[in-house]
């Protein structure tokens, strides 16, 4: 068996106001953002001397305010973004859970998404097939799965791609925010689920604003400021300092 793992050395993400192709639609998403006033040629550190290693079984969450690079530091894992220094390898079957519209046919209805999205994650045709219905039951979308997806809500689309991306038992399953996403019963759901993969000694990574969701799933939790890391370790060490340093942050407003 394949030892799972995720193996950061050095790692460092530069974006710059040059584009390419295949950078379009990242490049247009910064054009347009807060940093906007910034002048062509410009150059953004996401990450800086990011060096971790997660083993099998381990359960990561990731902590920081909006821009401290956890999203990117999720993409660096999953292989969207490469490196712009350092090193970056995972061993094992990623599953990505962000960019949802990623893999959708958007005039194309729920349960053809479905079969579309579960090729492309590397299931074969009969096993799609013998999955479907677990799949739709799991979504609890009944006669939207007939619809387009186009005409589906954010918490909806969470619900299709979360049911499809881990009816696969991805041996890496790698979240960003999905907890936060539909109504309370299904978010119950999804943690159980959650549960039942973790049981199975396989690696996860999950980014998250709310403490509560990092203390329910992750025993480790790194916190990242700026691009850097600020901490790494037990969950409730890491976030007693971040919380205190929020705090602190606040009150000196």
């Amino acid at each position: 068996m394949t030892e799972l793992f995720i193996d950061l050395k050095n790692v460092g993400v530069t974006f710059s106001g040059s584009v390419d192709a295949n950078g379009l639609r990242d490049w247009l998403a910064r054009r347009f953002s807060d940093r906007k006033h910034l002048p062509a040629g410009y150059k953004v550190e996401a990450l800086k001397e990011v060096g971790l290693h997660i083993g099998q079984g381990e359960r990561v969450g990731l902590i920081g305010p909006n821009g401290a690079g956890k999203s990117t530091l999720l993409k660096v894992m999953a292989g969207i973004y490469p490196p712009t220094c350092g090193t970056a390898v995972t061993s094992g079957h990623v599953c990505p859970m962000f960019e949802f519209a990623t893999g959708f046919e958007m005039l194309q209805s729920g349960r053809d998404n479905i079969r579309i999205r579960a090729l492309l994650l590397g299931m074969e045709p009969d096993e799609i097939e013998a999955k479907l219905p677990e799949i739709e039951a799991f979504t609890e979308l009944g006669e939207f799965l007939d619809y387009p997806v186009k005409t589906y809500s954010s918490g909806m689309f969470v619900r299709l791609a979360f049911a499809v991306s881990t009816s696969i038992n991805p041996e890496i399953l790698l979240i960003d925010e999905i907890m936060g996403a539909g109504d309370l019963r299904f978010a119950a759901k999804a943690k159980k689920r959650m549960f039942e993969f973790m049981e199975q000694g396989k690696i996860l990574v999950f980014s998250s604003h709310s403490p509560e969701l990092l203390r329910n799933f992750c025993t480790r939790t790194i916190w990242l400021e700026h691009g850097s890391v600020v901490m790494d370790g037990r969950t409730e060490e890491v976030l007693s300092g971040y919380l205190q340093s929020q705090q602190t942050s606040q009150t000196h407003q």
